[in-house]
């Protein structure tokens, strides 16, 4: 597939960067996104690159800390890689995005010389499972084990190739054209799956939570778990807009599981290692309060026959747990988990009747323009109402730019109401949503 040559703001193919132009707001974005570890804009923008900076970059971040006796978590740009040796090889939970492949080849090699005996993918998005082709290239080929659902995943990114890419912000041309751009599993399964490696025991759980194929690891010989993205030391990516269906109250269950087992070690894919069975049974408890709780408050108001909106604008967490260092919003916030609750149990009707059937986002948006005595009144307006609420301001951007993207002042009040906003404190999500808007009005000029 050929990348698109389209311009204008309905493409899905945006070029320009806004943090190529606004050093400001590239640093907001850089410090969001370094909640995860070593950020790099490239990698970040550049998850399936094979070569280039991105390559180059995760290369020059890539660390490893021991995480334990003949254990290690290997910190790749963003996302984590969990390493046990044993006497049979190495096990490897995860193998990062395919950038990173060639740091994460590097690394293994520094640390162990024992064979790759297994590798485990927690789940099939493009951070965690595309990282293996630099192995293959090189003769290494382990076993690949990971829930069945990750087939009809990967699939998908071949079917939906442009709309995927354009959802994770990464170039289409980069994604899997066919089959063969996958390092496909040779083993799935569907509950659990127990493996024996080296004398040691790997016991794979899968429950449905940030995917419909996620799967955390026991080493109950270790007391060690490998969270995956089960656990993140914020508030979890549970409600995230820009992804398909996530799921909160099965994902409190695996927190529950996992607190229940006795850990002394939690490894995650994103984020420190945790240390001690009491914090990690106190963390994965408070992790499944604060899921059921949003859970709860959602289903309540689905039964109370609320509407819809006015079920996540309800929402407030008690104060234990909007307090909590380990729950806050630093991708998205509680009242997105819920509005992912509501997609889960009902239709894409928003209860507004006008929106069952509406008119043209553009053709409103030149109603409320003229409305407003001509563009010239409706972005004084906008400019005006920014000073006192840019929440309310930003639909009036929206409307200026959708009315007449040709117009400079539209694209000008676009780009300026949405840079305020991202680079007020918010969510990484919020951020890339007003960088997008920001990006969607530079590439109609």
């Amino acid at each position: 597939m050929k990348p698109s040559n389209e311009t204008g703001p309905n493409t899905g193919s945006i070029q320009k960067r806004a943090t190529d132009t606004d050093p400001e707001l590239k640093q907001v974005v850089a410090s969001s996104g370094s909640m995860w570890g070593a950020f790099s804009q490239a990698v970040a923008r550049n998850m399936l690159a094979r070569s280039g900076p991105a390559v180059d970059d995760a290369k020059r971040l890539t660390t490893f800390v021991e995480a334990g006796p003949r254990a290690w978590l290997i910190r790749l740009p963003i996302v984590n890689v969990a390493l046990f040796e044993t006497d049979d090889g190495l096990v490897m939970i995860d193998s990062g995005m395919a950038a990173a492949g060639p740091a994460l080849l590097e690394t293994v090699r520094k640390i162990s010389d024992k064979p790759l005996h297994t590798v485990v993918y927690t789940h099939g998005h493009i951070d965690h499972a595309f990282g293996l082709w630099p192995f293959l290239e090189a003769g290494i080929r382990p076993r690949i084990i990971a829930h069945k659902n990750i087939i009809d995943r990967f699939n998908r990114y071949i079917r939906l190739r442009g709309s995927v890419a354009h959802l994770n912000f990464q170039p289409s041309e980069t994604y899997p054209k066919d089959k063969g751009d996958i390092q496909w599993p040779d083993i799935t399964f569907t509950d659990s799956l127990e493996l024996l490696v080296g004398g040691e025991r790997f016991v794979l759980r899968h429950h449905r939570g940030e995917t419909d194929d996620h799967l955390y690891v026991w080493v109950p010989g270790r007391k060690t778990i490998m969270a995956a993205d089960f656990y993140f030391g914020f508030l979890p990516n549970a409600g995230n807009g820009r992804r398909v269906q996530r799921y909160p109250e099965e994902w409190a269950e695996a927190a529950e599981e996992m607190a229940s087992l006795g850990a002394e070690i939690l490894l995650p894919c994103h984020g420190e290692t945790m240390y001690g069975a009491d914090d990690i049974r106190d963390a994965l408890l408070e992790l499944a309060e604060v899921l059921r709780y949003i859970v709860d408050h959602t289903i309540a108001g689905l039964n109370a026959q609320q509407r819809q909106d006015k079920i996540a604008e309800s929402l407030q967490l008690p104060e234990h747990l909007a307090n909590s260092p380990r729950l806050q919003p630093r991708y998205i916030t509680a009242k997105e988990i819920a509005r992912m609750v509501i997609a889960q149990y009902c239709g894409w009707w928003d209860e507004f009747a006008s929106n069952w059937n509406p008119s043209p986002f553009e053709a409103r948006a030149r109603e409320i323009v003229h409305l407003s005595g001509g563009m010239a009144s409706l972005v004084a307006r906008t400019r005006e109402l920014a000073e006192s609420d840019i929440q309310l301001a930003s639909h009036l951007a929206e409307w200026c730019f959708y009315a007449d993207p040709s117009d400079p002042e539209a694209r000008s009040v676009m780009i300026e109401v949405f840079s305020r906003r991202a680079k007020e404190p918010g969510p990484l999500m919020e951020v890339m949503a007003y960088t997008e808007a920001i990006e969607r009005a530079m590439q109609a000029q």
